[in-house]
C-alpha cells in the first residue's frame, strides 16, 4: 500500500429553496430602497454578478422578518445537520465505505454555531463509532473548503490506512441582515447562497486524485478585507471593495511561493480550480495567474448556478472538473479572511 493520500469520492449538496436572481433583486429593493440611499447604484450588483438562482436555508419570505441569534443559530443546527447527513452519506457511499468504518470527521463551517459539533449531533444514527476522533473547523471562511481538506489530508497522512471524512458546510444567507444598511450588506443579498461538500480521504491505491501537496499563505496587515462582525443580533459581514485588486496584485507571488515550497512551479499547473467569490474575483485570479480570459469558465457555471457558498463551492468546481475530465496535475485554490490564500495540488489518478 502506498502511503499517499487519495481523494476517494465527492458529494455535494444544497437546501432545496431555491431563490432566482431576479426574485432576490426585488426583494432586496422592496426592503432596503427607501432606507439606503445607494441602494439605486448597488442595485447593479445583481446583474454583474452573473447569478442565475441561488440555494437558501429558509425561503425568501423567512428573511423579511428580523431574527436574532437563537433564530439563526436553530436555523443553522437544523439544516446543516440535514446536509452533512446528505452529503457524508452520498460521498461515503460512493466510496465503498460503510459509516463505521470512518476513523476521523474534519468538519469546516464558518456561518453557524453548534456544540455539540454537527457530526456529534449525527453520529448515532450515521453509525460513526464512538471512538471516532472529531475536528470541527471555524473561522476559515471561503478558504476552509481547501485548508480543512489540507487538514483532512494531514489525518489521513498521519495514519495510513485510516478513513477520513471531511465536511464543508455554509449557510451563509442566515447571515442576511435587515438592520445593516451598508455597501456590503447589500452585495451579500446579491452574492452568497448555501451548500455543503463531502469527500471521503485514505492513503493508498485507487480514488480520482492523489493529493500531491497542501500549502497556505497568510498576508500581513490584512485583516480588514474580508470576515465577520459579531454583536447582538448576528454575524455581520465585512467585505472590502479593495478585495479583487489586493488579489490581482499580491496573488501570483503568494500561489508561486506555496507551489515552490513543493518542487512545482505555477508553469507546471494543467488547471487552476478557483473557488468563484464574485465576477471581479475571477477576473482578478484569471490577471494575477496568467490565465486567459474566461479561463476559470468551470467556475463561472458554479456560480451561476448557486452563487457564492463560501467554503463548499470549490468543491462544487472540483466535482464539474472531474465529471469534464480532471487534467494530470491541478491547483486548488481559494481565499479567505486572515486574509489568505489556501493551496492544493492534485494529480489525476490513471
Amino acid at each position: 500500500m502506498t502511503d499517499t493520500v487519495k481523494l476517494l469520492s465527492l458529494a455535494v449538496a444544497t437546501p432545496d429553496n431555491i431563490i432566482l436572481q431576479t426574485d432576490a433583486a426585488e426583494t432586496a429593493s422592496r426592503l432596503f430602497s427607501d432606507r439606503f440611499q445607494d441602494f439605486k447604484y448597488l442595485a447593479r450588483v445583481f446583474e454583474s454578478t452573473g447569478i442565475r438562482k441561488r440555494h437558501l436555508a429558509r425561503p425568501l419570505s423567512w428573511f423579511e422578518e428580523p431574527h436574532g441569534w437563537q433564530d439563526r443559530m436553530g436555523a443553522y443546527a437544523e439544516v446543516a445537520s440535514e446536509l452533512f447527513r446528505r452529503t457524508a452519506t452520498s460521498a461515503l457511499q460512493r466510496a465503498g465505505i460503510d459509516a463505521g468504518e470512518v476513523d476521523c470527521i474534519v468538519t469546516a463551517s464558518s456561518t453557524g454555531l453548534a456544540t455539540p459539533s454537527l457530526e456529534a449531533r449525527l453520529a448515532g444514527e450515521m453509525g460513526f463509532r464512538c471512538d471516532i476522533e472529531r475536528v470541527p473547523i471555524f473561522g476559515l471562511g471561503c478558504a476552509a473548503g481547501i485548508s480543512g481538506l489540507a487538514i483532512a489530508t494531514k489525518m489521513a497522512k498521519s495514519r495510513p490506512g485510516a478513513v477520513v471524512l471531511f465536511v464543508a458546510i455554509e449557510l451563509c444567507s442566515l447571515a442576511f441582515r435587515l438592520d445593516e444598511l451598508t455597501r456590503p450588506n447589500i452585495i451579500a443579498t446579491a452574492l452568497f447562497g448555501d451548500g455543503a461538500a463531502a469527500c471521503v480521504l485514505r492513503t493508498g491505491d485507487g480514488g480520482i486524485a492523489e493529493i500531491v501537496s497542501t500549502g497556505e499563505h497568510l498576508f500581513p496587515d490584512s485583516l480588514g478585507i474580508m470576515g465577520w462582525k459579531i454583536d447582538d443580533t448576528g454575524f455581520g459581514i465585512v467585505l472590502e471593495q479593495s478585495l479583487p485588486t489586493f488579489a490581482e496584485t499580491h496573488l501570483r507571488g503568494a500561489v508561486a511561493g506555496i507551489l515552490e515550497r513543493a518542487g512545482l512551479l505555477i508553469s507546471d499547473i494543467d488547471r487552476f480550480i478557483c473557488h468563484p467569490g464574485g465576477a471581479k474575483v475571477l477576473a482578478a485570479l484569471e490577471t494575477a495567474l496568467d490565465l486567459n480570459e474566461g479561463s476559470l469558465d468551470i467556475e463561472r457555471e458554479v456560480i451561476g448556478d448557486y452563487g457564492n457558498m463560501s467554503s463548499p463551492t470549490v468543491l462544487f468546481v472540483l466535482e464539474r472538473t472531474i465529471a469534464a475530465g480532471l487534467p494530470r496535475l491541478s491547483a486548488l485554490l481559494a481565499l479567505g479572511p486572515g486574509f489568505s490564500a489556501s493551496c492544493i495540488t492534485l494529480k489525476r489518478v490513471s
